[in-house]
């Protein structure tokens, strides 16, 4: 099974992905070499991917943010739908991670779109704030006890009409079960709770991968 959905059956999955999936191969590779690592379900699923893809294309985006890089899979999935002239700012504390991450960037050919800041998230997003960068989509996948932090400082960072991507928000279905009172669950439920009494934005929900939040910020 490729995808993370705790809700999808093996023989739905392989229809989508038999069906649906259009993969490049350095994306392939990445996510086949990462699927060898100990953490490897930090990694969004490939269908996940593609959807974020589509949706640089469908808003037009040409900045793009992201918080929690891990291996590089949706920052090299992003940067290959962005134009030419696009950009990211990647956000991560792992020289680890990353270091496979600007491996493949460098093979697909998008290095020079990617800014990969190594520092905890919160001081990165401060640094652009005081820089007035602006971003057309943003992507929050890291710690999830400080989603609600970097989803405020996203939603300033975001023009009008642009959109935010969070990821992990039906927390492989912890999110319903009350005896789940983690740091991490807890969080979250927090978050989704303020999203839907946000009339900063309009929300909606897609139910791919670990359940993908949308946001766009009026």
């Amino acid at each position: 099974m490729l995808t993370k959905s705790f809700w999808m059956t093996e023989p739905l999955d392989n229809y989508i992905v038999q069906n649906w999936l259009r993969e490049p191969d350095v994306l392939r590779r990445l996510r086949e070499e990462t699927a060898q690592m100990p953490n490897a379900g930090m990694q969004i699923s490939p269908d996940q991917g593609q959807f974020m893809s589509l949706l640089v294309k469908l808003i037009g985006a040409r900045r793009y943010l992201e918080i929690g890089v891990f291996t590089g899979y949706s920052s090299l999935a992003v940067a290959l739908a962005l134009p030419e002239d696009g950009q990211v700012v990647a956000c991560d504390v792992s020289e680890e991670y990353t270091s496979m991450a600007r491996r493949y960037w460098q093979e697909a050919g998008v290095a020079g779109k990617i800014d990969l800041r190594i520092a905890p998230a919160s001081q990165t997003l401060k640094v652009l704030a005081d820089e007035g960068t602006s971003f057309d989509f943003a992507f929050i996948d890291a710690d999830k006890s400080g989603y609600r932090d970097y989803y405020e400082r996203a939603l300033t960072l975001l023009r009008p009409g642009g959109l935010i991507a969070i990821d992990n928000v039906l927390w492989a279905g912890r999110i319903v079960d009350m005896k789940k009172t983690d740091p991490d669950t807890l969080a979250l439920r927090d978050l989704n709770a303020a999203l839907t009494a946000d009339e900063r934005i309009d929300l909606a929900l897609v139910p791919i991968g670990d359940g993908l939040t949308l946001a766009r910020k009026k």
